[in-house]
């Protein structure tokens, strides 16, 4: 199938992670030209790039989300190399390294949660908007990457679940004003769930947590990296010209409650799963 994405410019935020990487590489697989934002991660962004068949048409640009003038100053070199941006995957974000119960989060801690996986998506659309403003555009897709945490809620990551449920909202709104800039202009949500990354693999090497993790969900595995990629890439195609304004959920089923129990299947096989993404 022809996705219609041939010569066509993804700015992909958070490229330096590893679900940002695989969307990254799943674009540039279409033909794409792809920004890839990174913020930390730029030299070792640059490294990686240098080993893909497609650097040629992939340009690294650095800039701390959290900042507006920041990011939208990302958008110069972009244009400026590929003319427009006709995709955004919204992907940065981050989620607290450590549980903390509501009462006993840190005012830094929530803000800096809400800064980091709402707000970025925020200022990234607007920037985003604006250049389709500039340049003019045809069948342009937004894309926020959300979370499972807003949809079952995640207990120790109140903040987090917060934030990633405010891309609902955003996500809604801007459906309806995307279209002033760009008729055929389409914004959606993907709302991974447990996901293995070179970035999480030794979290996952945890058999215990990857049992309580798969346990919710029928087909008892986790998702790769490139699981998510592959629905972020569809959803920016032209074989979705006409969804937006959706959340595609891409967790195995998972329904937030214990759908098996240990013994019902072999846990070393969802380790051996979690380890090859």
């Amino acid at each position: 199938m022809d996705l219609g994405l041939n010569g066509r410019t993804a700015f992909v935020t958070g490229a330096s992670g590893g679900i940002g990487r695989a969307i990254a590489e799943a674009f540039a697989g279409e033909g794409c030209n792809v920004v890839c934002h990174a913020f930390r991660g730029g030299k070792r962004l640059r490294e990686w790039l240098s080993t893909r068949p497609w650097k040629d048409r992939a340009l690294v640009v650095e800039a701390d989300a959290r900042r507006p003038a920041e990011l939208e100053g990302a958008w110069g070199p972009a244009r400026e190399r590929f003319g427009r941006v006709d995709i955004c995957v919204a992907n940065a974000g981050a989620r607290p390294p450590a549980s903390a119960r509501l009462d006993e989060a840190s005012e830094e801690r929530i803000r800096e949660t809400i800064e980091s996986s709402l707000l970025v998506s925020v200022w990234t659309a607007r920037a985003f908007m604006a250049s389709l403003a500039r340049t003019g555009a045809d069948g342009s897709a937004l894309l926020f990457i959300g979370s499972t945490a807003a949809t079952f809620g995640e207990r120790g990551y109140a903040d987090y679940a917060t934030a990633k449920a405010g891309l609902v909202g955003l996500m809604l709104t801007l459906k309806n004003e995307i279209v002033a800039l760009d008729p055929r202009g389409r914004v959606n949500l993907l709302v991974p769930g447990w996901t293995a990354t070179h970035v999480d693999r030794p979290e996952l090497n945890n058999l215990d947590l990857l049992r309580r993790v798969a346990q919710t969900m029928p087909l008892r595995q986790i998702a790769r990296a490139d699981d998510i990629a592959k629905a972020a890439v569809w959803l920016c195609s032209a074989a979705a010209r006409h969804v937006t304004g959706q959340s595609l959920t891409v967790a195995g089923g998972m329904e937030g409650r214990v759908l098996w129990q240990p013994g019902e299947v072999d846990p070393d096989s969802i380790r051996r799963d979690a380890r090859s993404t």
